[in-house]
């Protein structure tokens, strides 16, 4: 009965749905940032609680049952959760620019980053997480691999090249190189 409409309004209907997933796209963005703004307020609010002393484990999972007996059936104030929520928040509030990219990923994808031992890997899988809007399992599987070492690497080696070549000078501007298109991995005599 409906089926026969599709085939020959097929090109039409597309651009109705291209606008709605447009829609639950910015919505889902739109959810997810006040979830971590929330999530970032209560660990801002529980750290500043323990650090005046005054809470402990014992609190903070008496604190995770009155939410769960508030909102029946909401997950994600879990004791141990909140206690990630206070990590969360002392990870990165004396860093600006990283708590700013935090707010474009979901929960997973910031734990999973939080694992990092350093702000410029922190930095560089926030950044690459945003800009190729990875999944949180193509976040895990580049860390994994170890891609922010990788990366390191070929800059220290790419870097040693340049300096050692007084015709390779221009390649030190990376616009030039990203230009060129070179491949990760590429050597000096490819560029000859």
């Amino acid at each position: 009965m409906g089926d026969s409409l599709i085939p020959n309004n097929a090109n039409a209907f597309d651009e109705v749905i291209s606008i709605i997933e447009n829609a639950r796209e910015s919505a889902f963005r739109a959810v997810n940032r006040e979830l971590i703004n929330m999530y970032w307020d209560i660990g801002e609010y529980v750290s500043r609680r323990v650090s005046e002393g005054g809470w402990g484990k014992s609190v903070v999972k008496e604190f995770s049952d009155f939410i769960q007996s508030r909102y029946v059936g909401i997950k994600g104030f879990s004791a141990s959760n909140i206690w990630r929520m206070k990590q969360f928040y002392e990870t990165y509030h004396s860093n600006e620019k990283l708590a700013t990219l935090l707010r474009e990923l979901t929960w997973s994808h910031n734990l999973q980053i939080m694992s990092c031992k350093t702000d410029e890997e922190r930095e560089f899988y926030l950044t690459l997480s945003v800009r190729n809007r990875h999944s949180f399992r193509e976040l895990k599987r580049q860390m994994d691999s170890g891609l922010y070492e990788r990366t390191m690497m070929s800059e220290i080696t790419n870097k040693l090249i340049t300096e050692r070549s007084e015709g390779l000078t221009a390649l030190r501007d990376s616009y030039v190189l990203e230009f060129l298109d070179l491949p990760e991995s590429h050597k000096e005599k490819d560029l000859l």
